[in-house]
Formats: C-alpha cells, sequence, structure tokens
C-alpha cells in the first residue's frame, strides 16, 4: 500500500486537473490516467455516470481492458450497488459477493466511492485491482476526496 505522503501527491495531482479549464469528459479521463499509472494495485479505474432518464449507471471514461458492462442497473453488482446505498463500498474479496458483476476474473477487490451533490447522486468512480484486499482507508479518503472537488463541476 502507498504511504500517506504518495496519497496526498496524487490527490494533489487529482485537484489540480479538476480544477483545469477541461470538460468533465477530459478530467475524468485524465484522473484516470493518473490513479491507473501512480498506482499499481489499481488494475481498472472507471467513471460510472446516474443516467438522467432511469436507475441505470452508464460507462464514462476509464483506464484498463476494456469492460463489456455499459450500463449496470441500480442495485446490481458493487457498483449498483452502491448507487442505492450512496456511500464508500470496499470490497475486500469480490468472490464473496453475491450479486458480483465481473468484469475481469482477474479482479480480486473493488472500491466504489459516489460523486454526491448534497443527497443528489450524480456517479462514481470504480476501481478494481487483481490483488486481494487492496484497498485500505488512504484508498478510499484518496477517492473520497476527488469525488467530492468532481462534485463542485456538476
Amino acid at each position: 500500500m502507498l504511504q500517506e505522503a504518495k496519497h496526498q501527491e496524487i490527490q494533489l495531482k487529482a485537484i489540480q486537473i479538476i480544477d483545469k479549464n477541461l470538460s468533465m469528459r477530459e478530467k475524468q479521463k485524465a484522473i484516470c490516467t493518473l490513479l491507473r499509472s501512480e498506482i499499481r494495485h489499481y488494475d481498472w479505474v472507471g467513471f460510472y455516470m446516474k443516467d438522467a432518464e432511469k436507475d441505470e449507471l452508464v460507462l464514462g471514461q476509464f483506464e484498463g481492458e476494456p469492460t463489456g458492462h455499459k450500463r449496470i442497473p441500480f442495485g446490481k453488482g458493487i457498483c449498483g450497488e452502491g448507487a442505492i446505498q450512496k456511500r464508500t463500498i470496499n470490497v475486500s474479496d469480490v468472490s464473496a459477493v453475491d450479486n458480483y458483476i465481473a468484469c475481469s476474473i482477474e479482479t480480486k477487490s473493488e472500491l466504489v466511492v459516489p460523486i454526491m451533490d448534497g443527497d443528489r447522486f450524480i456517479g462514481q468512480i470504480d476501481v478494481d485491482s487483481h490483488t486481494p484486499s487492496a484497498f485500505n482507508i488512504r484508498d478510499e479518503r484518496l477517492l473520497e476526496a476527488i469525488c467530492k472537488r468532481l462534485a463542485e463541476y456538476y
């Protein structure tokens, strides 16, 4: 796991990206690239945004292997559960989750953090790792800080 100083450095870089005059799509892509390149155990990093018409998540920008999960109904899998619960979900062993949706057979753990505007769910960042129990409180805090800052631009 990364040391606290490394997480703070990455958080600062992410905030600088978010505050740049870029489209939201460009911001998301740059954040995915930053996180995946800087944190070795982040094997897939992507954004799922709430569909304006129905209770589904729509795949946005991502870094990692392509996924067939372009749309995920609320309540289905870890991402769908995160959309309903509107809170960070850190799963150390995805094989123990009953309704888990496998993006890759290599995925062992997953971390989902919501992007919230007050009580309104906007979307989420989803990180998969090929390492069991890959994510700790530092990872949660890092992604929560990024999502909090992103929410200011919606």
